[in-house]
């Protein structure tokens, strides 16, 4: 049990490390309050909180994951190669990909509550 609960521990001080060392996932963070306050203004109904918490969702694990990428490349990489920038390129744009599918379903589920 120890074991189990200390793996919480780590998973929270990476947390941490991304949030303190990555302005992208602040940014994210940062629109997904305003995407949850706008949200309950609108009243969103269950059916759409899930399609937006698994839009906020899956763009803060892709920012967690590029940040791991990125740190374990700069680990095994530390001077300039070619393919240590292709992997770069590669994670982050995995996170754009989820960032605009994450847009794309804002629409979805938005527009008809402004229009």
């Amino acid at each position: 049990m120890r074991k189990f609960l200390l793996g919480f521990k780590y998973a929270f001080q990476g947390v941490r490390y991304a949030f303190a060392t990555q302005i992208n996932l602040k940014f994210h963070s940062f629109a997904g309050l305003a995407v949850i306050l706008l949200g309950w203004g609108v009243g969103l109904s269950r059916f759409e909180w899930l399609w937006i918490s698994a839009a906020m969702g899956l763009v803060l694990v892709a920012e967690l994951f590029n940040t791991a990428l990125e740190v374990l490349v700069d680990l095994v990489s530390p001077g300039f190669h070619p393919k240590a920038g292709i992997i770069k390129d590669l994670a982050s744009a995995a996170v754009l990909l989820t960032a605009v599918l994450a847009f794309v379903i804002g629409l979805f589920v938005f527009l008809p509550h402004l229009l």
